[in-house]
């Protein structure tokens, strides 16, 4: 029985670069002994996309489009995607064609070789702004230090996955979701293959620098308890601290003729232990949000229509 592959590709405002990335797509695919699918998942774009990707559906019944209410956000997207692919492997790819599709027949050929999850780390383009690299960096160096993962610097969200892992996937309950971090929890037999990120083909990327600390923060607290855990030592230490200066304030009253004067210094002490309090309380505050937003158990997306000629019964559900 031939084996088939689901592309998945979330889309927000990719208006200008969805008939090269759909040409490179049918062209790389028709190439390789496989069948196929594409899920376009609509991002809730404010451009053409919508009405690019609708007429693709209507030239190519192998394209399906899942168009969401609203803005989602891309990790949701990658969620819709995996919970209606029915390929036996299933690929990610973003729509911006920096994720070279020339790059699929090499993850294919792992996958055939028996690894179960094919991932890529980014080479970045020389014109990838400083400050993007150095954030990126900084990102990975971080969690890979607070969380019990480790996750290769400069990953991408351009990988292959069994159709046992995506099975897995789906068990997976939580609503915020930050699959850099779960490939790599959920196990399997993975290999990494490095690419060269080509430059966006057109428009602009829709990852903010706000999008980008959120990602983070998702990530960190996805993994990690260790922020708790230093707001608890800060705490003891800054505690010893003043029990420490108290002792030496009532000694020197005491037991010499100095005595401590003026407000700077008592300013000084409150401005610092009040900071040192916002701190932890905004630690607590981001596990509580996610507390928060997982006990409500709203639904990941929300998907407003299913475009393609035959849909699986399963996506009009």
């Amino acid at each position: 029985m031939e084996k088939t592959v689901s592309i998945l590709v979330p889309c927000h405002n990719e208006q200008d670069n969805l008939h090269e990335l759909y040409a490179r797509l049918t062209a790389v695919m028709s190439s390789l002994d496989y069948g196929y699918s594409i899920i376009l998942i609509d991002d809730g774009s404010t451009d053409r996309s919508i009405e690019l990707m609708t007429n693709l559906t209507r030239q190519d019944e192998r394209v399906c489009v899942l168009e969401f209410s609203r803005n989602f956000g891309h990790q949701a997207a990658l969620c819709a995607g995996l919970d209606f692919a029915d390929g036996d492997a299933v690929i990610m790819m973003d729509g911006d064609l920096q994720h070279p599709p020339e790059m699929i027949p090499v993850l294919i050929s792992k996958w055939c070789e028996g690894y179960e999850i094919v991932s890529t780390v980014r080479n970045d383009p020389s014109q990838t702004p400083v400050y993007k690299k150095l954030t990126a960096s900084l990102f990975y160096k971080i969690i890979n230090i607070l969380a019990k993962i480790n996750i290769p610097p400069n990953s991408a969200d351009f990988r292959l996955l069994d159709r046992k892992v995506v099975l897995q996937f789906r068990r997976l309950n939580e609503k915020t979701k930050f699959f850099r971090g779960l490939v790599n929890w959920v196990g399997y037999r993975q290999f990494i293959i490095p690419y060269d990120a080509e430059p966006r083909q057109a428009g602009t990327s829709s990852y903010t620098l706000m999008k980008m600390l959120r990602l983070a923060l998702d990530g960190i607290t996805s993994f990690s308890s260790f922020p708790l855990q230093i707001s608890t030592l800060i705490g003891i230490v800054v505690s010893s601290l003043s029990f420490v200066y108290a002792g030496y304030a009532i000694y020197m009253k005491l037991f010499t003729n100095l005595a401590f004067s003026g407000w700077a210094s008592v300013l000084v002490s409150v401005l610092f232990l009040g900071g040192i309090q916002l701190l932890s309380i905004g630690i607590i505050g981001e596990y509580i949000n996610r507390i928060y937003t997982e006990t409500k158990a709203r639904p990941t997306y929300i998907i407003r229509s299913v475009h393609a000629i035959n849909p699986d019964p399963a996506l009009k559900e």
